[in-house]
């Protein structure tokens, strides 16, 4: 088999949007899969940004945000996170993380790109590391019902792998800061409240 062949993408054949709101556009395919057979495939198209943050403090601590998610109805730890602008990922993680902990950022690095649940959505996200931390007050959004935890950033890296956060983009950026932090490749001063 070609490398041309293994890689044969799925043809539409036909699509319609069958619904849309502010936040979300789902549209239906008929497709022909990458074996040639026919099928119908669902995408749910996302309007904005996922972006996250994980800010922190020169003591090594960190923010969790707890929240109610209402699509699995359940209470869930996450590290500061929403949605943001395709056009400013940065000035909407900022603008994030001042909303739902009070913070702002004097240093500021990307550092993860992932898709999120790619077989069904579009959804991108980008996950920023914040550090040189200014403390105020926090400025919810009105349906937002918040509570926030200031935790060392080792006690919420072990949440991320004993399961007490379930959230794939805060396991994704605590996991791989850890990751970098054991490899020297985050910025100046971070890496040893990883390690």
């Amino acid at each position: 088999m070609t490398e041309r062949q293994e890689r044969v993408a799925w043809q539409v054949v036909e699509t319609r949007d069958i619904y849309d709101n502010p936040w979300i556009s789902v549209a239906e395919h008929d497709v022909i899969d990458p074996n040639g057979n026919p099928g119908l495939y669902g995408v749910v198209r996302i309007k904005a940004l996922a972006v996250g943050v994980l800010p922190v403090d020169d003591e090594g601590m960190t923010w969790l945000v707890g929240q109610h998610r209402f699509p699995r109805d359940y209470y869930s730890w996450e590290l500061p996170e929403g949605g943001g602008s395709l056009d400013d990922p940065q000035g909407s993680a900022e603008r994030e993380l001042l909303e739902e902990t009070g913070l702002k950022a004097g240093g500021w690095q990307e550092f993860l790109r992932m898709d999120l649940s790619n077989a069904i959505t579009d959804e991108q996200a980008i996950g920023f590391i914040a550090w040189d931390l200014e403390e105020g007050a926090a400025k919810p959004e009105a349906c937002e019902r918040l509570e926030v935890r200031h935790v060392p950033v080792r006690d919420a890296v072990e949440m991320a792998l004993n399961g007490e956060i379930v959230d794939a983009f805060a396991q994704s950026m605590l996991l791989k800061a850890d990751a970098l932090a054991r490899r020297g490749m985050l910025p100046a001063g971070l890496a040893r409240h990883f390690i």
